[in-house]
Parts: C-alpha cells; structure tokens; sequence
C-alpha cells in the first residue's frame, strides 16, 4: 500500500528509493517491545481508566423528575450522599451509615477470613506434599462456586427450618439458653426469637458469608510465604519446648506479616463490592453502599448521576482507608 506524498521532497525521495512518509519511518524505527507496550498502555487507557472518568463524569450530572438526567455540573449528589436530599433543611445520614456498614462488613469479612485461613494454611504446609496438593485441589474448587451459589449454601444452613435453628431446637440447646437467660440477651443482639435462635436476617449472617466467600482467596495468597519459612527456626524453637501457639505468635507471624497485611488489604477491597451477599441476609437498614449503588442506576429511581457520585465516594473512602493501613504499616516496620 503506498502513501500520497505530503510534499514535492518526499515524493522525490520516495521516487529514489530514499525513504517514505514520516509516520512509516517512524513506525519501522521503533523496537517491537515499544509497539506492543504501547498497545498494552492504549488497552488499558481504554478498558480501565475510561470507565473511571466516565462514572467521575456523570457523576455531575443533573436528574430530570419523570425523565432520565443531562450532563452538569451539579454537587448536590455528593451533598446527599452525606447530608440528605434536604439540606439545609434537615440533616439525613442514611448513606453515610450505607458507608459505615459497607466499610464494617469489609473489614470484619476480611480480619475473619483471614484469622481462620493463617492458622489452616501454617499447619496445611506442615504436612506431606501430597496432602498440600489435595488440600490446594479443595480450596481451588471451591473458588469455581459463584457468589449467589455461596449465598444459598448459607441460606440452607442457617434456615430456621432445616439449618442451625432447627439442629438447636433439636438437642435442647434452645431450651437450655431459654432457661439460662441467654436466649433474651441473644434477641437484644437480634440473633433469636422469641421462640428460638435465628441467623437470618443478621448482620452476623452477613459477614460471616462474606467472610467465606473469601477464605480461600486468603489460604492462596498465605500459602507461599508460609510454605517459605526456614524450617530450622520453627525445629530450633520445638527442640526449646516451645508449644504450636507459641511457635505460630513469636516466629511464624513476624515472618509473615507483610504476605498476611496485604492480604487483608486485598479482601478488604474485593469485600467492598459484595451485593448478593448484603441484600439478602442484611436487614434494609443495615445494607452497603453497593446496593445503594445498584438501585439508583437500576432501580426505579434511574438516577445515574446518583449512582455515580455515590460509587466515586466509596472510591475515595476505599483509597483513603487503604493509605492510611498502608502508613501504619511502615511505621511499625519503622519501629520493628
């Protein structure tokens, strides 16, 4: 394919055998890795950043009542997301607790998964390779469950019907806590009836399902760090009478601190976006930003801009959260 000459020199050069358009000349200096870096920083312009700026955008964007919206510049979407609809009038921080239980879920999903997954990984590298490599198999395939499967395994086991309820009322635990008096103290903590104990809804249910939904990210992203520990230490602190805890708290968890804090920090910004989770076993009052998020662009009210504002909002307070985590950290690496 030949190019039209931008001028006399050029199509005399061309003529000559001498050279070609300016662009093709460049293109054929280039080095093949500098071609496709730039294709892969054009991609990801267009498949990650975009988005961001698109939502950013709307975000400004003005509702039209009985219609859809236009594009603005409008503030009074991240004015309601923390003081109401009616400001000055009147205060109301229903998404601001959105916020709170969307960060509260988060990071209790994350401390929990992680709580559990450290101590099942260390003693999972402790056995034989074949046992690690069944163990490996498990935990990958529990990752091919999707959310809403997850969400109805929980939904079986806590059903007052045929879950942990019924199993209580069973073996005469519910009769034992109503004779105690712990079955009050539970209904003020909103996990009993005044017939029996119930999970559903709760905002236990909730971050404990979350929580699982995430284990086994937790046991991937632990099980190398772990699996590298010198062994030697770990004899060494046997050989001096040291028990398992004791082993795991002084030796193996300052070891590992780093792989086990940015494991947290990792589920605690998957477990920000969680939604089937949080519309089904959380109560109304007590569910996340997320599906705030989703009704308003999909809901009934069709207020994209919104949506928007509330999504860049929990952007910001996820970035914040995870700097200020991140300051601590070097801080105490500073002082260790």
């Amino acid at each position: 394919m030949s190019y039209p000459a931008a001028s006399s020199e050029l199509q005399l050069d061309r003529e000559d055998g001498k050279g070609g358009s300016a662009f093709a000349t460049y293109i054929k200096e280039l080095e093949p890795s500098k071609i496709v870096m730039g294709m892969i920083t054009a991609v990801i312009l267009f498949v990650f950043v975009a988005p961001f700026l698109l939502v950013i955008v709307v975000s400004f964007g003005e509702k039209i009542e009985g219609a859809s919206w236009v594009w603005g510049l409008d503030f009074s979407n991240y004015i309601r997301v923390f003081v109401g609809v009616d400001w000055p009038n009147s205060v109301t921080l229903l998404y601001t607790l959105k916020l709170y239980y969307t960060l509260a879920y988060a990071v209790l999903g994350s401390l929990i998964a992680v709580g559990f997954a450290f101590p099942f990984t260390y003693f999972m590298t402790q056995g034989s390779r074949r046992s690690q490599a069944m163990w490996l198999v498990f935990v990958l395939a529990s990752l091919s469950m999707s959310e809403v499967f997850v969400v109805m395994g929980w939904d079986i086991l806590l059903s007052n019907r045929s879950g942990l309820p019924a199993l209580f009322k069973a073996a005469g635990i519910t009769s034992w806590l109503k004779e105690t008096g712990w079955l009050a103290v539970l209904r003020d903590w909103d996990l009993a009836s005044p017939r029996n104990v119930k999970f559903k809804t709760s905002q236990l249910a909730t971050v404990l399902t979350m929580a699982y939904l995430v284990w086994p990210y937790a046991v991937i992203l632990l099980f190398a760090p772990l699996s590298r520990i010198d062994r030697s230490m770990i004899e060494a602190a046997r050989t001096m009478g040291a028990g398992s805890i004791t082993v795991l708290r002084t030796i193996v968890l300052p070891a590992v601190r780093l792989p086990v804090f940015g494991s947290l920090l990792l589920l605690f910004v998957y477990l920000l976006g969680t939604y089937v989770t949080v519309t089904y076993f959380a109560e109304p009052a007590h569910q996340t930003l997320p599906v705030s998020i989703y009704e308003s662009i999909r809901g009934a009210t069709l207020n994209a801009p919104f949506g928007a504002a509330q999504a860049v909002i929990l952007l910001i307070t996820a970035g914040i959260f995870i700097g200020f985590s991140l300051m601590l950290a070097r801080l105490a690496e500073r002082k260790a």
